[in-house]
């Protein structure tokens, strides 16, 4: 079952989040390739390959060609905040659709939008990929006797 949340971003979106994730939490400085990409983040290889070369474009992200090639991150994970690459994919676009008139809820969502533009700007892949690898090892048992 898919958790609800009030933002709404694209699937292209939540896969070039995953992608740069991933390549935040691969160890070492060589490129990753697309298909390990793909593999462990359950992406389309060839719709990834078109996020990754948006995400290049952006400067996020840096590509290295031939056998020993694949993509890593073009800056440090500590620089590269989640909306930097929600905006870059969403064309952006972070809040929720503008009407001609706000009507009497326009002051609400804009208290809405400037809330989640707090925590996406703020939070970087870094942060992330810290939390990520504290939770997979906080529960890891321990047999010993």
């Amino acid at each position: 079952m898919p958790v609800q949340t009030l933002m709404n971003v694209s699937v292209k979106c939540e896969y070039a989040l995953r992608a740069v994730l991933d390549l935040t939490l691969a160890p070492g400085t060589q490129p990753i390739r697309i298909a390990d990409i793909a593999t462990r983040q359950q992406i389309p290889q060839k719709f990834l390959e078109t996020i990754l070369a948006d995400l290049k474009k952006h400067g996020f992200l840096e590509s290295r060609r031939g056998a020993e090639g694949g993509y890593l991150l073009a800056k440090a994970a500590e620089t590269i905040t989640v909306g930097q690459v929600l905006r870059s994919v969403e064309g952006g676009r972070t809040g929720r659709a503008a009407l001609e008139a706000p009507g009497p809820l326009g002051e609400f969502w804009d208290r809405v939008d400037e809330a989640v533009a707090g925590v996406i700007d703020k939070t970087t892949f870094a942060e992330l990929a810290r939390n990520w690898r504290d939770r997979q090892t906080r529960y890891v048992p321990n047999w010993e006797i």
